[in-house]
């Protein structure tokens, strides 16, 4: 299989939902440590929905499904209400990174897992020995209605808006589960930092 295959499909594998004892002893424990950090560690330092004073204008974080916590950047931006709207039907195209989430803060040094951010074809080519053409730095159009798409993504994406920022945070079973996929290990947290180019 290409190079690129691989990765696109590494991206777009579905949620599988495993066995119950395996999510009794881990997923809760993964919800604590990335609520952790996006209340203490995270820059700025963000409030949940239900904590957010009237007017305050505060960044917060909110919780999608049991285990997909998104923050909008963006959410502020006066202009915000005139952005066109992600809906379960919509397709989606984005820009993004994708990284294993180690509960601390995600920088520019911080080396994505995936991406297709034209900003970092450079760093992959030259610096890592990416092979070229082996990933598209186009952006990604996503289909919500039917589409192959991690549920932590695809449940962040409902209530974005077009030209919105947006960083999520997921626990395993919203990304790849309990099983080693390529580079990502086994039972790992997902974060995703991306924009909406475009919504139809």
């Amino acid at each position: 299989m290409p190079m690129r295959r691989l990765h696109i499909l590494l991206f777009l594998l579905p949620l599988v939902f495993w066995g119950c004892t395996e999510e009794d002893e881990i997923l809760p424990d993964q919800q604590k440590r990335i609520v952790q950090f996006l209340t203490s560690g995270h820059t700025p330092r963000l409030v949940s929905e239900q904590d957010l004073e009237e007017d305050a204008r505060q960044p917060f974080y909110v919780l999608r499904g049991n285990s997909s916590y998104r923050y909008i950047e963006s959410y502020y931006n006066p202009d915000r209400k005139n952005w066109k709207e992600v809906g379960p039907s919509s397709k989606v195209s984005i820009t993004f990174r994708a990284y294993v989430f180690a509960y601390t803060g995600i920088t520019d040094r911080t080396i994505p897992y995936f991406t297709n951010d034209p900003e970092l074809e450079k760093f992959f080519y030259e610096e890592q020995g990416l092979t070229p053409g082996a990933w598209s730095f186009e952006p990604l159009t996503l289909d919500l209605a039917g589409g192959r798409i991690l549920e932590g993504l695809r449940i962040a994406l409902e209530g974005c808006r077009e030209n919105d920022q947006v960083e999520v945070y997921m626990t395993y079973n919203m990304a790849y589960g309990e099983d080693d996929f390529s580079i990502v290990p086994k039972e790992s947290p997902v974060a995703i930092f991306f924009t909406v180019n475009k919504v139809e």
